[in-house]
């Protein structure tokens, strides 16, 4: 009767218990090893991916800081001609390539310092705590100054954290938002006000 029984190769062995059969069956072992390593790796090919793009948008955000930057520093962009909207516009069109439409959370600071020791005191402020905090935008203002003064341009962008697993490590404001920001200091050159 055993003769027509077909066990796979190797399994059945005589004086063999059923637990040690089950030890010794490696069939289904590659499965469960896939199994168990499929959470880490699908969770650091979306840390990966997420810390990418992030990294891509701040340095989107500080070369269009940058550029708007140097575009008043050698007067291309007039102190005259700057509100808070043409400034954001200008910013949002070098950064909307990976980021909203109309760029809804940029923020940007744009003013005039007697001194460079005194556009280095100013600090990021921040209002609320723990789930509720945000960046405090009450002191910002766009007042560019004129030929050879002293300015200071600040950007911020509310960066939002795509992948729910990577949401509450990352985010350090409100709504699952962690802050970009790029920060340039310059002094205008010799140009026609």
């Amino acid at each position: 009767m055993l003769r027509y029984l077909s066990f796979p190769k190797g399994l059945w062995k005589p004086g063999r218990t059923k637990a040690r059969k089950f030890a010794d069956d490696r069939r289904g072992a590659t499965a469960i090893e896939f199994t168990m390593l499929a959470l880490p790796f699908t969770f650091l090919i979306f840390a990966i991916l997420e810390s990418c793009i992030s990294f891509a948008g701040q340095q989107l955000l500080s070369n269009a800081a940058d550029t708007v930057a140097r575009q008043i520093r050698t007067g291309q962009f007039k102190a005259a001609d700057i509100t808070e909207t043409s400034l954001r516009k200008e910013i949002c069109d070098y950064i909307q390539v990976i980021v909203a439409k109309d760029c809804p959370e940029l923020e940007v600071d744009l003013r005039e310092f007697p001194t460079f020791k005194a556009a280095a005191a100013v600090k990021i402020e921040y209002t609320g705590s723990g789930d509720n905090r945000d960046i405090d935008t009450s002191d910002f203002a766009v007042t560019p100054g004129k030929s050879l003064s002293k300015n200071m341009l600040r950007v911020f962008y509310r960066w939002p954290i795509m992948t729910d697993i990577m949401r509450k490590r990352l985010s350090n404001l409100k709504g699952g938002t962690t802050l970009h920001f790029a920060s340039v200091t310059w002094q205008n050159e010799p140009f026609d006000d």
